[in-house]
């Protein structure tokens, strides 16, 4: 390898690297910014940074930014380049649903004799970790709650939100269908017939439940709405915790951190509701199940049950990440500003405090001459 000459400094190495790229991009039509725009306050795309944290449940991977794209002025390559990160949450969540929807279909058909309730917690767990590994590219939220949470507290583009939501979403569907098709013989035969098709609570012999989540008999829905607000708290606290480095922080054992997590939640506060924390995890595979032939019970069961799933995890990511920042973040959130953000909403506030800083060094007064 040739030496470097000592001469050249290190922010002379950067420009040439830069220019390097932009020759490279040039020559080939493309017109994509500089992968170190993200050090200098800027996405890939030219947008904001999130606030601290990068990877995997945030933003993205620095490694998928960071490798020059081949071939990229084809019409293929510049079609997955726009649509990239709503391909990664789509596989991701598709990964999730095939490994969580399988596990349950393996352990309701065989009526217990191929796995229990801890194989199922073992099957979620690892449907997380290896979604979070396949969709790291896009920040592997493969949850629109996470998609969510990180919108108000991460600076994540909220323009993103509508387009991650429906990329996961679409994921699970099509992972409960194949699911679905791959089980449906023995669906036929655990339910008694290739036309019977029944939601818990309706049968004894109810396969619904492979595919979304249904309470249990005692449940109202005031307990349904508080089990899986206190998951998701718990799910959205965690993960903040994981990506901190100001605190322990997993770094690149994130993934396996996040089985842990969901295997935890699963084995501590699932049988109420089934821990759905998900709103594309319980929504997609619920609206599949209603196609398939299920029927309006799938909504009408546990007393209109469906929209807990939708709501509640919304509202215990977004506390849950609340918590972390107000007790323990001391990084750059909405709650280390003033008003805990809340300035914002106020024309006026908004005008006295946008770009202020509040360190000890932007405090301390002049020395007199």
């Amino acid at each position: 390898m040739e030496k470097m000459d000592d001469s050249i400094k290190p922010h002379q190495v950067l420009e040439m690297q830069q220019h390097e790229y932009k020759q490279s991009n040039s020559s080939t039509g493309s017109n994509i910014p500089y992968p170190d725009a993200v050090t200098q306050g800027k996405d890939i795309n030219g947008g904001p940074v999130p606030y601290a944290e990068h990877g995997a449940l945030i933003d993205r991977t620095r490694t998928g930014l960071q490798k020059k794209p081949l071939n990229s002025a084809l019409r293929w390559p510049r079609i997955r380049r726009a649509l990239r990160e709503p391909f990664s949450e789509f596989m991701g969540t598709f990964i999730l649903i095939m490994f969580g929807d399988g596990v349950v279909a393996q352990v309701v058909l065989s009526r217990g004799t191929k796995g229990d309730y801890q194989s199922i917690s073992w099957g979620w767990g690892i449907g997380v970790m290896l979604g979070v590994y396949a969709s790291g590219i896009s920040g592997a939220h493969i949850n629109p709650a996470v998609t969510f949470a990180n919108c108000v507290y991460r600076k994540f583009p909220w323009r993103k939100f509508p387009i991650y939501m429906l990329a996961q979403v679409l994921g699970a569907m099509c992972g409960a269908a194949v699911v679905y098709a791959n089980y449906k013989s023995a669906i036929d035969s655990f339910e008694g017939g290739a036309h019977i098709r029944t939601v818990p609570g309706y049968s004894e012999n109810a396969s619904a439940g492979i595919f979304c989540t249904y309470p249990a008999d005692f449940m109202s829905n005031t307990g349904q709405f508080f089990s899986e607000f206190i998951a998701s708290t718990l799910l959205m606290f965690c993960i903040y915790a994981l990506k901190d480095d100001g605190n322990i922080g997993a770094g690149n054992l994130t993934p396996l951190g996040l089985f842990f997590i969901i295997f935890g939640i699963g084995a501590c506060f699932g049988w109420e509701t089934g821990y759905a924390i998900n709103l594309a995890r319980d929504f997609g595979p619920r609206l599949v199940s209603y196609m398939v032939g299920y029927g309006p019970q799938v909504w009408q069961a546990g007393n209109y049950y469906f929209w807990v799933p939708m709501v509640a995890p919304f509202c215990g990511c977004c506390f849950g990440g609340f918590l972390y920042d107000m007790l323990l973040f001391t990084g750059e959130s909405p709650i280390n500003t003033p008003y805990l953000g809340f300035y914002r909403l106020v024309p006026s506030l908004r005008k006295k405090y946008e770009g202020a800083r509040w360190n000890p060094e932007d405090l301390k007064e002049d020395d007199p001459v």
